[in-house]
């Protein structure tokens, strides 16, 4: 039960407003301004953002992924193919993504249609990770139900060893996804509640309608 120590915990936001006429007309564009600040602010894990999906029976599910790839078009994440949010993904390829930078005091919600990267974007994102995190993604049958650790660390000493002194290519079962979104909410903290909601909606035309949300 929540008790009378938790109800009043709370903070009151003061650190930044966000209005209409400072924004981008382009979230894409803003959201890379506020990444960025995130960056500069030393925010731990910046890129960390909550990917929500469906499975078929219409339950949600959510977990932390990390941002790879920002596009004109896009935010680019990576994952095994055969994981369970890939299966959620595959059925219904609509999605939401939030990030948080509570030492910012901001927030911002991500709606959209989740396409698959080409398989040279995969390739040339797993060059470039860590020997360790190569390995992982062979050693991992992500979201399946092992034993316990050791099947793990059998797995990795396993492949450790089949790839020992030779590059590590990239498993097929393991790739990136992009969201295309056709919706962004920045949220900006303010004092008393009455916090700063700017709402961006893709237009049948292709342009961003930009409106401001009630707190």
């Amino acid at each position: 039960m929540i008790n009378s120590e938790v109800a009043q915990l709370r903070e009151n936001y003061k650190l930044n407003v966000l209005l209409e006429q400072d924004v981008s007309q382009n979230p894409l564009i803003q959201f890379e301004k506020w990444f960025n600040e995130a960056v500069s602010a030393k925010t731990k894990e910046p890129n960390a953002m909550q990917l929500s999906s469906i499975n078929e029976k219409g339950r949600p599910s959510n977990r932390t992924v990390l941002l790879k790839g920002l596009e004109s078009v896009g935010f680019v994440f990576y994952s095994n193919y055969e994981s369970n949010k890939s299966a959620e993904i595959t059925k219904n390829p609509f999605v939401a993504l939030t990030f948080l930078w509570l030492d910012l005091e901001r927030q911002v919600r991500i709606e959209g249609k989740v396409e698959k990267v080409s398989e040279k974007e995969s390739d040339d994102y797993f060059n470039v990770r860590p020997r360790g995190s190569q390995i992982g993604a062979w050693v991992s049958n992500q979201s399946r139900i092992i034993e316990n650790r050791e099947v793990l660390e059998k797995s990795q000493a396993f492949f450790d060893k089949k790839f020992e002194n030779n590059s590590i290519p990239r498993p097929k079962h393991w790739g990136g996804f992009r969201v295309i979104p056709d919706k962004v909410e920045f949220w900006q903290g303010r004092a008393s509640r009455l916090h700063d909601r700017i709402l961006y909606t893709l237009n049948e035309d292709g342009d961003w309608k930009i409106e401001r949300l009630a707190p």
